[in-house]
């Protein structure tokens, strides 16, 4: 059980970690483009509030394919017994979540901050400045589904 549990319990960590390390560098590309604009209009922090937020979403989703995974092998009701092909099995379901949540917010910080950057000129243009870098976030969703189908489908 030593060595499942701790192949299930590295899964969780590279859930979590790569995808709330991509949100955090996201939002901070996106802050550093909404600070350049609220210097000339600080009026708009409403607005970007939103453009600046949107990258944080994939550590969300990190969390809760981290969280599944903890479900299943009943680490907050009791652990259950899960052999080391268990333990390999979740461990490589984690890795869709935390991949896709790692590189899609850093990318969706870049797409973000190209929607700062419109914002500032066509502020009228705000829902257009959205959709941009939420086309991004598809992929973190697609490989936040990956992950819970996967973990569904193993037996401990």
């Amino acid at each position: 059980m030593g060595l499942g549990l701790a192949l299930s319990m590295a899964g969780v960590a590279v859930a979590v970690l790569l995808s709330g390390m991509g949100s955090a560098w996201g939002v901070a590309i996106a802050g550093e483009a909404a600070g350049g604009v609220l210097t000339e209009d600080p009026d708009k922090f409403g607005r970007l509030l939103v453009m600046i937020a949107l990258p944080g979403t994939q550590g969300f989703y990190g969390f809760l394919g981290g969280f599944y995974i903890m479900m299943k092998i009943g680490l907050l009701t009791g652990v259950q017994p899960v052999s080391a092909m268990a333990g390999l099995q979740l461990f490589f379901a984690a890795l869709p979540v935390g991949l896709t949540g790692f590189l899609s917010a850093i990318y969706q910080g870049k797409a973000a901050a190209a929607g700062i950057y419109l914002i500032a000129k066509r502020p009228e243009e705000m829902g257009k400045a959205i959709i941009i870098p939420a086309m991004v976030e598809t992929y973190a969703v697609i490989g936040l589904l990956a992950t819970i189908l996967m973990v569904s489908g193993i037996v401990l």
